[in-house]
């Protein structure tokens, strides 16, 4: 099997051709044969077929090629005994409400794209040839530009050569075996893994996104030519962009040493750059030499902005055998922990690209797909595709090269789960053939920037001690690109830049206590200290995973061999939860929360000063792993409903605005202050560049300004300026908009970000004829019965859940994540609604919301009547979809009641949003607007919630000495031993005592205390104690201490006589295995009766 691809002219029609063409020009002796078109096929199901001795009678059928056997109707109908490839979460599809999709008659996936049919193994694809008397004494080749995926190439009946490379084409050198006349070529294609094993959730071989199809796409043609021929030419710029170093590869397939003149001329438009002839003594078979050419004119550099295209031609003189390539002339290094391209620092702004095409489930090999492709990623700011565990085909280079983009490569593996590398396994040796391949066939190409092995491997040192001598031998050998071992990991010293997922806002498994969900929202955070650990440049791996709910109207667009049977499942769950009629909402509102999310992830990457860049998982959906709903774009690269590419480009471009605020939400006696900065890795400096900044509320300013014409240097973040206002002109609560603007040669250029202000002096108290209980208890359900109006404001902890809510969507997928909190997709509400008159909000979650939802919990109101719906819904999983509320109102027992499980009651004068809300919620109820439609029953309402503990029923404030993030306070009265208290011990723990105090807001006679430690592992478990009480929290009194001993068991402590108090205090003196830490699961009271 050869290697190289070529084009070939003749001389004088190269010299009229346009030498901008990707493809040859072939001159009438040496033609090519197309060879697309009817073959047949069979099916070797048992792998017994001989086909050196196939019958004539064997049940071949026909089939057209290019393609697929399942566009054809062919391979075995999918159902439950589908012999997938790639991971299947078996305990998950057992669940008995997959059970009905499981049936063979009404067989539906839930957790990728389903094909109509599906074969994995060797089929035998057959057809004859008649070889032109014209090809004698030529060179006769085969190329397959993409078939899936190992060959076996028969030629009469007898085995002439076989193909492993799952990234670039197929080809054989027939010339013995085709004499003029007829032939039959059988090719048996083997897609399975028994061979060589590259992982089985590699995009480049799995159901999860490519699809095990079967077949070949792209061209299938013979080609005559020349038994004397430049086979390859690799072409090394010079780091100056002055010469390039010349690696050509010759055949001499004549029988005899030859002395040959060889030309070679590059050109960039109609300008010669650089001429020379080359004197080369050719000896029988394949050789190569090296040379250089010198340039005479200066070449114009390639790079995303300028993406200028050389062109090279080599010229075998005594044959007239023409080589023709394009490349461009850039050089790629690091320096300073960044990407150096040219001798500038750029900022990669990357997605993923998985193999994703749902109308064919394989990867396009025409110039037109491509390059919309790419034309779609720079309109919404991008510069660069990381293909995760795959190759594209030449079109997706020369596209890219064309327009100025940068591509991260693999070679197609995963080898992680199915296997791993450095023990042994076939994927050894195929890692360092297929790189050699891959290098070979698109080296040329400049947009071909970086280079990986695969995505996250396994092995010795996680892949490292395999991979660290392959990332030498590469980096050695060609200085074209830069060379990592895999993508995730590891981060070995070998590295020429590190991919990592530590830089990003949520890692796989941090749930609730990842920075979006367990601290307050700001603009300041970075990535600078820890990109500062490594001198290679770091890009982040697989930032975002933000999901967003299902869009039916998507499944229309399925026209091909892929159906969308997974949205199938999920409008059938949602049908079923009797929703179905808010399936655009959902869309909508998890939407406008999912581009939140991105945001933020992207600005936090841009802002760190030295930094490689990110690549997003993903600007698409991605079909399988349990159904990722993570793109703002559909698989199509098509636009979902609410987000354009000018939107998303405002946040993720060349040139980004930004401003760092310590928060979200502010209060009418405060400073509003921001740094403003920039993102700059524009084409050029911006001289005397005007940067303007606004402050609006519902569309008019409220301040203004501008900072002083300034030059801001490219190629890096840059300082701006402070802005301050004074927040006292607003009176009352306010939604405001900061949009910053750089005017640029291109036109301004600008972000905004949404922040609140709150007045201090909001009025948050009930009427006198509205009760405020914080259980549905007798007092309240007699208010009720006599006609009045009831808000209850339920402890979060009481809600009767096990959603787990928090403020970003849901991260990847529950499905694939073992249920992964937040389980949530953020919240549904309307605006208009008289509720929320005096609280600013859209319909969806925005930075303001992180209040009210941190610490808050969900009802689960499926109990309820299917006609009421939340005043404040939080849009449900996918995968489980119930009807949640964070407030709601009915008609109970005669009263009007109004139910709210956020916390609208602690600590508001610190927490300005619940403040806020309470007062709104409260001026509703206050008011005559107050009349619920839908009427429920007393018990309905209880059964939202559990029964209280003692100390739970007097809604105690928590406060520690210290925690972790996800082990906070509230944990310890949650009702659930599962969960616990921790304190903190990243980054590092602090020493002992800690101490946890109970505020019961009034005095409450108590007799002792009730403790119980984590159930699971002794970290933290309390050896020695001490309980104080206090009547204000200055001055303590000592009821109790000892030690308890190491186990699981409830620890019951009893005070030698009752105390009456209002503040406890549990400190702990010492861990019982001698650590600083402290945990306990939870705590109770033992209230003397009359309490």
């Amino acid at each position: 099997m050869t290697n190289p691809m070529r084009s070939r002219f003749c001389l004088l029609a190269m010299l009229g051709a346009c030498m901008l063409g990707t493809q040859p020009c072939s001159r009438a002796s040496e033609p090519a044969m197309d060879l697309s078109g009817q073959w047949q096929v069979l099916l070797d199901h048992e792998g017994t077929v001989d086909p050196g001795d196939v019958d004539p009678s064997d049940d071949f059928q026909p089939v057209t090629l290019p393609g697929t056997l399942r566009d054809q109707g062919l391979g075995d109908p999918v159902g439950p005994d589908t012999q997938w490839i790639g991971g299947v979460k078996t305990e998950l599809w057992n669940q008995p409400k997959y059970a009905r999709y499981r049936d063979r008659d009404h067989f539906k996936m839930p957790f990728w794209w389903q094909p109509e049919r599906h074969f994995v193994g060797t089929a035998w694809y057959r057809r004859s040839v008649d070889v032109p008397a014209a090809w004698n004494g030529k060179r006769i080749l085969l190329e397959l530009e993409r078939p899936h995926w190992m060959t076996t190439l028969f030629v009469d009946g007898q085995q002439v050569g076989q193909g492993d490379s799952l990234g670039t084409p197929h080809r054989f050198d027939l010339s013995d075996h085709l004499a003029p006349g007829e032939h039959t070529l059988t090719l048996g294609v083997n897609n399975s893994l028994n061979a060589i094993d590259v992982g089985l959730n590699s995009h480049s071989v799995s159901d999860h996104t490519q699809t095990a199809w079967h077949g070949i796409v792209g061209a299938i043609e013979l080609r005559a030519e020349p038994k004397v021929a430049i086979e390859k030419t690799q072409i090394f710029p010079s780091k100056q962009g002055r010469s390039v170093r010349l690696k050509i590869d010759l055949v001499n397939a004549t029988e005899q040493r030859r002395n040959e003149t060889i030309s070679v001329k590059v050109a960039q438009d109609d300008r010669v750059l650089g001429e020379r002839v080359f004197s080369i003594d050719l000896a029988v078979g394949t050789s190569s030499f090296d040379g250089e050419l010198q340039f005479t004119e200066t070449p114009r550099r390639w790079d995303e902005f300028s993406p200028s295209l050389c062109h090279f031609t080599a010229t075998i003189e005594s044959t007239q055998d023409v080589y023709e390539d394009t490349f461009g002339v850039r050089s790629i290094e690091t320096a300073n922990r960044q990407l150096v391209l040219n001798g500038k620092p750029i900022f990669l702004r990357g997605s993923l690209e998985c193999c994703i095409f749902p109308l064919t489930g394989y990867p396009p090999t025409d110039l037109d797909s491509w390059t919309r492709i790419i034309r779609i990623c720079k309109e919404h700011g991008l510069n660069h595709l990381r293909f995760h565990s795959w190759c594209p085909p030449k079109a997706a280079f020369v596209a890219a090269d064309e327009l100025g983009f940068y591509f991260q490569v693999e070679c197609s593996t995963w080898p992680n789960a199915s296997t791993k590398l450095g023990v042994g396994e076939p994927i050894d040796t195929w890692l360092y053939r297929e790189t050699e391949r891959v290098l070979s066939e698109y080296g040329n190409h400049p947009s071909f920037l970086l280079l990986a092995s695969g995505n996250e491997p396994a092995g010795a040192e996680r892949g490292g001690k395999f991979l660290g001598p392959w990332v030498t031998e590469y980096k050695m050998r060609d200085d074209r690109r830069l060379f990592t071992s895999g993508s995730g990991w590891p981060s070995i010293d070998e590295n020429q830049y590190h991919v990592t997922p530590s830089p990003r806002i949520q890692q796989w498994g941090e749930g609730l206590s990842s920075r979006i969900n367990a601290k307050q929202p700001e603009t300041i955070t970075d990535y600078q200290d820890f990109v500062s650990r490594y001198q290679a440049p770091v890009v982040s791996h697989e930032i975002g995973q933000w999901c967003v709910y299902p869009n039916f109207d998507e499944m229309k667009k399925y026209g091909g061999s892929l159906k969308l049977r997974n949205f199938e499942v999920f409008r059938d769950f949602l049908d079923e939860a009797k929703m179905l009629d808010q399936a655009e909402a959902f869309l909508m509102a998890s939407g406008k929360l999912q581009v939140l999310c991105y945001k933020e992830e992207i600005e936090s990457a841009l802002r760190t000063a030295t930094f490689g860049g990110f690549q997003l998982l993903d600007m698409r959906d991605f079909p399988g792993q349990g159904t990722a709903l993570v793109g703002m774009l559909d698989p199509f690269w098509d636009s979902k409903p609410y987000l354009t590419p000018e939107q998303f480009r405002r946040f993720c471009g060349p040139i980004v605005p930004l401003a760092r605020m310590q928060k979200r939400t502010w209060r009418t006696d405060e400073t509003f202050t921001a740094d403003l900065e920039v993102s700059h890795y524009g084409p050029e400096t911006l001289v005397n560049a005007e940067v303007r900044w606004t402050i609006t509320a519902e569309g008019k300013t409220v301040a203004s300004g501008s900072l002083a014409p300034q030059t801001i240097q490219a190629a890096g973040l840059r300082q701006l300026g402070r802005i301050e206002v004074l927040l006292s002109e607003c009176k009352e609560a306010a939604n405001l908009n900061l949009e910053v603007t750089i005017d640029t040669p291109d036109g301004p250029i600008a972000n905004d970000w949404n922040i609140w202000v709150y007045s201090e002096q909001v009025d948050a108290s009930n009427a006198e004829e509205v009760l405020v209980v914080h259980a549905l208890d007798e007092e309240a359900t007699s208010h009720l019965r006599h006609g009045g109006k009831v808000v209850l404001l339920a402890n979060p902890r009481t809600v009767k859940t096990d959603v787990e809510l928090g403020f970003s969507s849901i991260f990847w997928n529950t499905a694939w994540t073992g249920g992964q909190a937040p389980q949530t997709l953020g919240v549904l509400c309307d605006p208009a609604h008289p509720a929320l008159a005096r609280f600013p909000t859209e319909s969806h979650s925005d930075w303001q919301w992180w209040e009210l939802i941190h610490g808050a919990a969900t009802m689960e109101m499926d109990s309820l009547p299917d006609s009421l719906r939340p005043m404040i819904q939080v849009v449900p999983d996918w995968f489980a979809p119930q009807r949640l509320g964070l407030a709601f109102e009915a008609k109970v027992e005669g009263g009007k009641l109004l139910v709210c499980s956020m916390d609208l009651q602690n600590d508001l004068d610190h927490r300005p949003v619940a403040k806020q809300m309470r007062a709104s919620l409260m001026g509703y109820v206050n008011g005559d607007e107050f009349q619920p439609a839908e009427e429920v029953t007393a018990d309905q309402v209880r059964e939202l919630f559990r029964e209280l503990s003692p100390l739970e029923k007097l809604f105690p404030t928590i406060s520690v000495d210290s925690h972790q993030a996800g082990y906070g306070p509230e944990m310890l009265i949650d009702g659930d031993a599962s969960t616990m208290w921790h304190t903190a011990w990243s980054p590092s723990p602090e020493a002992l005592p800690h101490w946890l105090m109970l505020d019961l807001h009034k005095p409450i006679t108590v007799a002792g205390i009730r403790a119980w430690p984590r159930r699971v592992q002794d970290n933290g478990r309390i050896k020695g104690f001490e309980v104080l009480v206090s009547s204000d929290a200055k001055h303590w009194q000592q009821v109790a201490a000892g030690t308890w001993p190491n186990d699981a068991a409830m620890k019951v402590v009893a005070f030698d006589e009752p105390h009456t108090f209002r503040y406890l205090k549990l400190i702990a003196s010492e861990e019982v295995n001698g650590k600083a830490f402290t945990s306990l699961a939870e705590i109770d009271l033992d209230l003397v009766a009359s309490e």
